[in-house]
């Protein structure tokens, strides 16, 4: 049976047999503010090559009243079964079907989702369809090469909205009759109902005119900072139409912040779906409205490269996303005002890491994965499908050109228009504009995993001066359970050369005075440019971070850098040498206890924000996981005093000083320590300009909960303070993370025994319950994990099931009998592929760790203190 899945091989060959021409889809909606089903009514018009094939469509509905084809009425018991509705009476030529079923509002963030805002007792309405959910709301052929034009009438109560992929209609008697769509796919489609708050502007340019909307609840109103979120739409529209030579296509342009949303935001055509942690209740710092921006930008992309044109299968989705992300990130970059020029750093800090995480994972795979059926896309939503092939598409850029690039760009929206392509679609364009043979790059960079490592071999005389200068590329094994071998890559690099800014007047600063620009083949790359040079105190291979590889610095760079990382003068080399640094102890070859003395070191002097907060997490997770578990409260302390250090020492009202506040809160450990956060809480203890605000007093009751100072009294007074959905959302975080058996059991007994809560809760308890300072406590719940995990995988919708399968997996048992107990079960329990990927992936974690709390222990062995 094929339940709710669907193979690449049926939807071959239902794209051969099938072209769609229409839906009329009608669903009351009238009932919300109760809840439960709801009428749909699906009209499809479509045409098919020959008689007596039998095909489907795909519906996932708790019940089916009517199915009609070309005037038959078909007995629903008989033709629907899993998630497919039997056509056997298919015609050549047009049909037509007709499908009436009842249709289940959701709290999972898939299909149609339902949220009741605590704050007005209103429900709010979202539909959430990729990969394969719009079935969930109308019965559709469910794949993305089965373009259509869609034309939606909704049946809403009274007062409210309703916003969908065409212009919103004036209702009439609360009907809304919305005109049909352009061609686009099924999950691009979208309805947003409700009483939504919202505000409207306009972008103009050239006699063009697109009206844009921004959607929020009310209750989140206040906060909501549409110039700025306008300010960024409105640099993306400027930049994308230049850079695609190509109007946008569609007839509006609203961003919708909806509640519980699983992802960060989606693509729907004029109607982006977004989640509505991005309306800030309280003060963040600027890197949050940086990755709100890339956000906002990168939906922006998508309606260009993903919804114009769109993959004809889930294979090409890493080009989707890739695309995306490098253009987001290129607007910001490049854009003129942009307020984020610097976010090739933040994508080198933050998106390249998880990138080279992902790819050291046993489930690594190409780039250009292979995707059987929707189990497989389903977990594809990964490290490499979005930020590894935005890396590459950046090599890419580098290797053909940017105007080269973007003017095949110009020539394959132009082709392609409302229709479906591969891959060998753009590379055909790009080879046309470029005059590069793209086949050997695609081959080595698109369909072989695994990361190359880039080193410098130096030779200098008696004066300094370089004799020789080559770069070895290296091709680690793969890691153990993945396919492949290992690959050496064509790469677009440069190599700059570092010195201190000495001279009179003088910044002090690392600054750039050479810099080569090369393409590096084969495992030894002369660099003849710099025979003859003076050895500078850096050299830093991949500067500009052109290239996706892992980069080591030669012995004298490193020893250099290890005391002078926050003084170079640019932020990407910066972020570069703190990402190398991670890398090492992450693989390692640097002991925890000293990439702790490296952050310490410098990160006093950067000033990137991003950076900042990026080391503050690896920091916690070095010392929390890859420390030697005797050292690991010692430098938890070390950490923790420096945190507060820097807290009290930073500009008042400054973001550092936020950043630091919160860092502070994470470890909090001694009773001082804890006196404060209390002491901050109920106004006893200021800081002078660190504003103690909501999402903050939340952040210190979090921790005091978890270290048993607060219990559920405490909590559930500061809920009293903030009686809104995310204060729930705190406060289930903040009880399940208390020290104690009696929560740990009801934290569990709520995620994994019962599935009433909705996915935005249980993600919360979740992130309550694992407490790195409570292993012991926790270990009787790895026996518990996997006694329930296939249970679990099997019994729930893909996101809530995956939810628990990452989430909860013993991640913080770092030692050989968790890797035991997970082998055997991966032995014995017969999990599915997409199961058994994540579990896998979550074991490497621990084996990771565990390799590197034996580098900490033998540093420390080997120092003469023993720290």
């Amino acid at each position: 049976m094929p339940g709710t899945n669907l193979t690449r091989e049926e939807a071959q060959q239902r794209a051969k047999l099938l072209t769609v021409d229409s839906y009329e889809i009608d669903l009351d909606l009238s009932g919300a503010a109760e809840g439960g089903t709801y009428r749909s009514v699906t009209t499809v018009r479509f045409d098919a090559a020959e008689t007596g094939v039998g095909s489907f469509i795909d519906l996932v509905a708790p019940a089916v009243h009517e199915v009609v084809l070309n005037g038959d009425s078909l007995d629903p018991a008989e033709v629907f079964k899993d998630s497919r509705i039997a056509l056997a009476g298919i015609l050549e030529g047009r049909n037509i079907l007709r499908v009436v079923a009842d249709c289940a509002y959701t709290n999972t963030g898939e299909g149609l989702h339902r949220f009741v805002d605590p704050v007005d007792q209103q429900a709010y309405l979202y539909t959430q369809f990729e990969v394969p959910d719009a079935r969930r709301v109308f019965a559709s052929f469910e794949q993305p090469d089965l373009k259509a034009a869609f034309q939606f009438t909704v049946k809403a109560p009274t007062g409210w909205t309703v916003i969908s992929n065409s212009p919103t209609p004036e209702p009439k008697d609360d009907i809304w009759e919305f005109e049909p769509t352009p061609r686009i796919s099924t999950y691009i489609t979208a309805l947003i109902v409700g009483p939504y708050h919202s505000v409207h502007s306009v972008f103009e340019k050239d006699g063009q005119s697109v009206p844009l909307g921004i959607y929020c609840r009310p209750s989140l109103a206040e906060f909501l900072d549409s110039d700025a979120i306008f300010a960024v739409t409105r640099q993306g529209f400027e930049w994308f139409q230049e850079k695609f030579d190509y109007a946008y296509p569609f007839k509006k342009y609203d961003q919708l912040f909806v509640p519980e949303f699983n992802a960060g935001a989606m693509e729907n055509a004029g109607a982006v779906t977004i989640r509505d942690q991005y309306v800030f209740r309280s003060k963040v710092t600027d890197a949050a409205y940086e990755v709100r921006a890339e956000t906002i930008l990168h939906e922006l992309a998508h309606m260009w490269f993903g919804d114009l044109v769109t993959m004809e299968w889930w294979n090409d989705l890493w080009l989707n996303e890739s695309f995306a992300t490098y253009t987001s990130i290129a607007c910001q970059a490049y854009a003129p005002g942009s307020r984020w020029p610097h976010s090739w750093t933040t994508f080198a800090n933050s998106m390249k890491t998880w990138a080279y995480r992902q790819d050291q994972l046993p489930s690594t795979h190409p780039i250009m994965a292979e995707i059987n059926d929707l189990d497989d896309v389903l977990v594809n939503f990964d490290g490499i499908t979005y930020a590894k092939g935005a890396s590459v598409l950046k090599q890419l850029v580098a290797y053909v050109g940017m105007d080269e690039f973007f003017r095949g760009v110009q020539a394959y929206f132009k082709a392609h228009a409302y229709g479906n392509t591969q891959l060998s679609d753009l590379l055909g364009a790009l080879e046309e504009t470029s005059g590069r043979d793209l086949s050997t790059w695609s081959q080595k960079w698109l369909q072989t995993a695994g990361i190359n490592i880039l080193r410098p071999e130096i030779e200098t005389d008696g004066d300094g001066i370089i004799t020789s200068f080559a770069i070895r590329q290296e091709a680690p094994a793969l890691p153990a359970g993945a396919k492949g071998e290992p690959t050496l890559r064509p790469h677009r690099i440069a190599v700059g050369l570092y010195d201190l800014d000495a001279a009179e007047a003088g910044s002090g600063k690392l600054v750039r005075g050479e810099r080569v620009e090369l393409d590096v083949d084969g495992e030894l790359t002369a660099v003849p440019e710099l025979v003859g040079k003076p050895r500078a105190a850096v050299i830093l291979l991949n500067d500009d971070d052109l290239s996706y590889a892992k980069v080591r610095l030669d012995e004298q760079s490193l020893a250099f850098v290890t005391e002078h990382l926050g003084d170079f003068e640019a932020s990407l080399p910066r972020a570069l040498c703190w990402a190398s640094a991670w890398d090492m102890t992450r693989d390692a070859e640097l002991a925890t206890r000293d990439y702790l003395s490296l952050v310490l070191s410098g990160i006093g002097k950067e000033s990137d924000i991003g950076v900042v907060q990026s080391l503050h997490r690896q920091v916690k997770m070095a010392v929390e996981l890859y420390a030697d578990p005797n050292a690991r409260e010692a430098l938890l302390t070390r950490w923790t005093d420096a945190t507060l250090a820097h807290l009290r020492s930073s500009a008042a009202g400054s973001d550092h000083q936020l950043a630091w506040a919160r860092s502070f809160s994470a470890t909090a450990r001694t009773p001082e320590q804890l006196d404060l956060l209390e002491g901050l809480l109920d106004g006893r203890e200021t800081i002078e300009g660190l504003a103690v605000d909501t999402e903050l007093r939340w952040s210190f009751v979090q921790r005091l909960a978890a270290v048993g100072r607060f219990d559920d009294a405490e909590i559930a007074g500061e809920c009293e303070r903030d009686k809104t959905s995310a204060g729930e959302r705190h406060a289930a975080t903040a009880r399940a993370a208390r020290p104690t058996e009696e929560a740990k059991a009801e934290a569990w007994a709520s995620v994994v025994e019962s599935d009433k809560l909705p996915n935005s809760l249980q993600e919360a308890v979740i992130g309550g319950f694992v407490q790195t300072g409570q292993r012991e406590l926790l270990a009787p719940y790895t026996d518990k994990y996997f006694a329930a995990v296939k249970d679990v995988w099997n019994s729930r919708s893909h996101e809530m099931a995956q939810q628990i399968a990452v989430g909860l997996y013993p991640s913080v048992q770092v030692d050989a009998e968790t890797l035991a107990k997970t082998d055997e079960w991966l032995a014995s329990a017969e999990p599915s592929p997409a199961l058994r990927r994540l579990i896998s992936e979550s074991r490497s974690g621990v084996e990771r760790a565990l390799k590197a709390q034996a580098a900490d222990a033998a540093a420390s062995a080997a120092s003469p203190t023993g720290e």
